[in-house]
């Protein structure tokens, strides 16, 4: 579509008016289209010459849903309430023609019209409550008078995107159709038209009767799974208005809640998430002839847990890829780990015989280094110690091809290092995967002032194709994700020693939004992680700072975590529900004993300030020392990869929000409280709480000069 073409278009064919949306990438209902829509839907239907409408979109798909652009801006006619009340009203059949997403609004607008034809491979849904919002043009309304209640509660309180044959069995669609799907809804459109039985209108079915059972189910899920979130009990609300309500008075009951849940909070920040995840895939200052390579074949060397499902994420993206361990055991080790982790897929039904089949079959496990000399892009994985990444290295060197981008997973070692062990240094690059690497999201993809632009440019893109969140970063001291944790982790300790128990610090974070509390996460990953990276970092703990060796403490008698039946909780065989343990309790009261420290109860918002603030402090330094350059890249690292919860749009977004004078101040207080060694706020953070500033608007404004 040229730039300044109208978004809608209507033909006239055989008399049925095809209105056809084009406006990339994904049609989203602008106030351009909603107007230009509306005035199609209103022209076709006083037109004596049509019988019938078509509702249909160029390019790659459907309506995909609204313009988020347009929500921090006051709402401009025509709303889309007025528009899908139209099409439901027109006294002409009206068809949608489904392919590719049909979301949010634009699911809205085909549950207005008359029938609904759609290609196999569409998917529909109303996943407004991932953004902090529920359906407001109907969805609400309309949806259970076609799929029933129970159905509804779980499309529209998930937010489940469902595909077509699902969507048809449900009752969601009229007609599953072959790739021209257009051709297929103008035919439906002409039968409607000389049919004798009255139009289907959604509005006009009777209410689906409120399933109490469900009801009450559906609460208490939305309440345990989507803790401190205020949409998906909106959402209930609003169904239940349409099973007690007329269609009149719903729809004014769903406004109404609608506009209420857009202007708050949560719907601001989970906004935030969503366009930022779409942001950080943009390198700022990449130049134009940073090409990235074509990778079609990739290495992994290390079976171990974090190799075997790395190369299942190469699989699972339908590349070639070589798994390549030094020991025999080891290999086969890692490659039934790779078919149990397909074979619980397949167990749950997410995943066929046949396409685990196909994955397994993608990889190829060697013990030959000669197997590597193909690959495009090699992922090393070997074990977290700066002597095996030298051996690894300079073993790629001798086989890799040239131009092979040639990664290293470490987690905190120095990848400019790293790459110094190799010729070409050049093409080395951080590929940072997070534990279970086939399941999480984050891939921290570190450059170092060597790394060249066209490699950085292929990580990038070789991580969305991996179906990760890739966010770029310089290299540095744990990377922006550790670097950060390293802080709360610190503090999480020091609350222990002051008064705090296990079971206090992750009864508050959990409170705060996390899935999971810090102690219950540590003991679920193996405590012997962390304190061999302790260990490993003592060189670094400058004499007279304060310093805790709890954890030293418990992984000394053999307490490891849920893999031992005890950390920081207890565990009964067969469960991983953390219990509190009184040998900890006594352990931790010991310690603050011997150390000196006068126990005394902490509430939960300053176990919540320290912990959060501290990793914002530090987020600041790291956006004034150029580790990113915008502070969505470190929120973006933590929503993926940390469980930070996205309603709250990661730990910078949060600052923004609490205000940065406030977090200022409360550094300030922990400082004259706890000392200057942990507590002297980042120059950042002052400088932004002295002019009004926020991290955000310092990114996007400043961050690609100051941080780059």
């Amino acid at each position: 579509m040229e730039p300044d073409a109208a978004p809608v278009a209507t033909a006239i064919r055989d008399r049925i008016a095809v209105i056809t949306i084009d406006r990339p990438p994904v049609n989203a209902l602008s106030t351009a289209v909603r107007a230009g829509l509306l005035d199609a839907v209103r022209r076709a239907a006083a037109d004596r010459d049509v019988d019938a409408l078509v509702i249909a979109c160029a390019g790659r798909t459907f309506i995909a849903g609204a313009d988020l652009a347009e929500f921090d801006r006051p709402p401009e006619p025509p709303h889309l309430p007025e528009l899908t009340q139209a099409i439901e009203d027109c006294p002409k059949p009206v068809v949608a023609a489904l392919f590719g997403t049909a979301l949010g609004g634009g699911f809205e607008v085909a549950l207005a019209c008359h029938y609904r034809v759609a290609t196999p491979g569409a998917r529909i849904g109303l996943p407004e409550v991932k953004l902090g919002l529920i359906p407001g043009a109907g969805g609400t309304q309309r949806l259970p008078r076609l799929v029933g209640f129970e159905r509804a509660l779980a499309m529209i309180v998930g937010g489940d995107v469902v595909g077509a044959v699902d969507a048809l069995a449900a009752g969601a669609l009229d007609e599953i159709a072959g790739d021209d799907v257009v051709t297929a809804a103008a035919a439906a459109a002409r039968r409607l038209a000389t049919a004798a039985a009255p139009l289907r209108r959604s509005g006009a079915l009777a209410a689906a009767a409120v399933d109490r059972t469900a009801l009450e189910r559906a609460r208490r899920d939305a309440a345990k799974r989507q803790r401190g979130q205020h949409a998906p009990l909106v959402a209930i609300d609003a169904l239940c208005a349409a099973a007690t309500l007329p269609l009149a008075e719903g729809l004014i009951r769903e406004r109404a809640l609608f506009l209420e849940l857009r202007r708050s909070e949560q719907a601001a920040a989970l906004r935030y998430a969503f366009l930022a995840e779409r942001e950080v895939a943009k390198l700022p200052g990449l130049g134009a002839d940073a090409k990235p390579r074509a990778i079609h074949r990739a290495g992994v060397v290390g079976a171990g847990t974090m190799g075997a499902a790395i190369a299942m994420c190469f699989a699972n993206a339908g590349l070639p890829v070589a798994l390549l361990d030094v020991d025999a055991a080891g290999l086969a080790r890692g490659l039934e780990n790779i078919r149990r982790n397909y074979a619980t897929s397949v167990a749950r039904g997410s995943l066929a015989q046949a396409a685990m089949d196909e994955r397994v079959g993608r990889i190829a496990a060697t013990l030959d280094w000669d197997a590597l000399r193909e690959a495009d892009v090699v992922v090393e994985a070997a074990f977290e110690d700066i002597d095996v990444k030298r051996q690894v290295f300079e073993a790629l060197d001798a086989v890799a091809r040239p131009g092979a981008v040639l990664a290293t997973n470490t987690s905190y070692l120095d990848v400019a290092t790293i790459a110094g062990f190799t010729t070409r240094p050049q093409d080395v690059v951080g590929m940072h995967f997070f534990s279970p690497a086939n399941v999480m999201r984050l891939l921290e993809v570190v450059r170092t002032p060597r790394t060249a632009p066209a490699v950085l440019a292929t990580a990038m893109r070789l991580g969305r194709a991996l179906g990760k969140v890739a966010v770029p970063v310089m290299g540095s001291d744990g990377f922006v994700g550790n670097r950060m944790l390293m802080q709360r982790t610190r503090e999480t300790f020091f609350l222990l020693e002051e008064g705090a128990l296990p079971q206090d610090v992750d009864r508050a974070l959990v409170e705060f939004g996390f899935a999971m509390g810090p102690f219950a996460v540590a003991d679920l990953s193996g405590l012997d992680i962390g304190w061999a990276n302790r260990k490993a970092r003592a060189h670094r703990r400058l004499p007279g700072m304060r310093d805790c060796n709890l954890l030293d403490q418990v992984c000394e008698r053999g307490r490891l975590g849920q893999k031992t039946g005890a950390g920081w909780y207890r565990y009964e065989a067969g469960d991983r529900t953390p219990r509190p343990d009184p040998e900890i309790e006594a352990l931790i009261v010991a310690h603050s004993r011997a150390t000196g420290i006068e126990r005394r109860p902490i509430p939960d918002e300053e176990i919540v300030g320290r912990c959060v603030w501290s990793m914002v402090n530090e987020g600041a330094r790291i956006l004034e020392e150029g580790v990113v350059t915008r502070a969505l890249d470190i929120d973006m690292v933590w929503l993926h990869g940390y469980g930070f919860p996205a309603w709250r749009g990661g730990p910078m977004y949060a600052a923004d929000a609490a205000g940065l004078t406030a977090v200022h101040d409360a550094i300030l207080r922990y400082r004259d409280r706890f000392g200057p060694d942990y507590w002297t706020p980042a120059p950042l953070l002052g400088e932004l709480a002295r002019t009004g500033g926020r991290f955000t608007r310092w990114a996007r404004d400043a961050g690609a000069t100051r941080g780059s």
